[in-house]
């Protein structure tokens, strides 16, 4: 038998298991692209992916992120405990305990510049299948990310992008 993390154990970076940031970008209301993060875990731990959506779910709680409901406007709070840099042709996501970094395609560059933030959406909903170094299918993306229960698993949050001062 496999146990979840509980909230008596302190809580552990590892509990989330492989977390993978995918950036895409898509053409918002306002008829402009909006530049997308997508943050999940592959589910890969012990306690596999009921366990991950546990642990995803406690670290969102303990940052004080509600899941499954308002977006989070980080451009109107700055000591938020997430933070995106965009440097160099890459997005560095960094979140307490941990960062993740992608390469984004041209297209989310161009938007993340003009808009001057990135939608993010972390989930507590593992997607095993989509593992980091093999393509995923657009229809395959747009499947998961919008998916009711990874929205409601989620937390939204609106990230201001940063760059290096030199």
């Amino acid at each position: 038998m496999t146990s979840t993390p509980s909230a008596t154990r302190p809580f552990r970076v590892a509990d989330l298991g492989t977390l993978v940031v995918m950036p895409w970008s898509g053409e918002a209301s306002d008829g402009r692209d909006m530049p997308y993060l997508l943050a999940y875990s592959l589910g890969d731990t012990a306690d596999g992916p009921e366990g991950t959506a546990a642990a995803v779910a406690r670290f969102l709680s303990d940052n004080g992120m509600p899941v499954g409901g308002d977006v989070v406007d980080g451009t109107e709070r700055p000591s938020l405990p997430f933070s995106l840099l965009v440097e160099s042709g890459a997005a560095v996501l960094n979140m307490p305990g941990l960062n993740a970094q992608c390469l984004p395609p041209a297209e989310w560059l161009t938007a993340v510049a003009e808009r001057g933030y990135a939608y993010l959406v972390l989930t507590a909903r593992a997607w095993p299948e989509a593992t980091p170094g093999r393509a995923v299918a657009p229809e395959a993306l747009a499947a998961f990310a919008g998916a009711e229960e990874t929205l409601t698993a989620a937390a939204h949050i609106v990230l201001p992008a940063r760059r290096l001062r030199g």
